[in-house]
């Protein structure tokens, strides 16, 4: 079951993630998202993307931009509901690519980048809008993990209780 935790401040917090070139057959990446709020994991999505990333960071970016997207979405849908006064701007999306997350954030370009659709450009303009910020974040911390890649029973278990997914056994009444 989810847990959530009662919380004076409200926040969604997003973790994207993506691998490269995952699929055997295709050499398609897998692209995933998780969001937040009250300790709890409130959406996620993973997919196996329509195109094939020609690199890490193009991969890790396009993930990002898919986040962005259902973040903005997401935050109108929450401020709809009127249960809080605002969600805080900007959204936290975490990435775990530090090429991906400087890209986003300074707007550099590079030979690493120049492949990048111009389409995926939208979100250095919502980071530079303060309507999200792309966040780097350890490996080890990145919730969306199991979204995209196969992981040892100990991590998998371990990402799962930071989304506040709990077995009615660790719950106590």
């Amino acid at each position: 079951m989810l847990v959530y935790r009662k919380s004076e401040n409200l926040e969604i917090i997003g973790y994207s993630d993506s691998d490269l070139a995952g699929c055997i057959d295709t050499r398609k990446s897998t692209s995933g998202y998780v969001f937040m709020l009250a300790g709890g994991a409130i959406s996620w999505k993973s997919a196996k993307r329509t195109l094939i990333a020609q690199s890490t960071i193009e991969a890790e970016f396009i993930a990002c931009y898919e986040a962005t997207n259902y973040a903005i979405w997401l935050r109108n849908f929450v401020t709809g509901l009127r249960v809080v006064d605002g969600i805080e701007r900007p959204l936290k999306v975490y990435c775990d690519n530090r090429a991906a997350t400087e890209f986003s954030n300074y707007n550099g370009s590079s030979s690493a980048s120049k492949h990048i659709d111009i389409k995926y450009l939208v979100v250095i303009e919502r980071v530079q809008n303060h309507i999200v910020s792309i966040e780097h974040i350890g490996t080890n911390f990145m919730l969306a993990d199991p979204l995209t890649k196969a992981l040892t029973p100990k991590v998998f278990h371990g990402h799962t209780a930071q989304m506040g997914v709990v077995s009615l056994e660790d719950i106590k009444f």
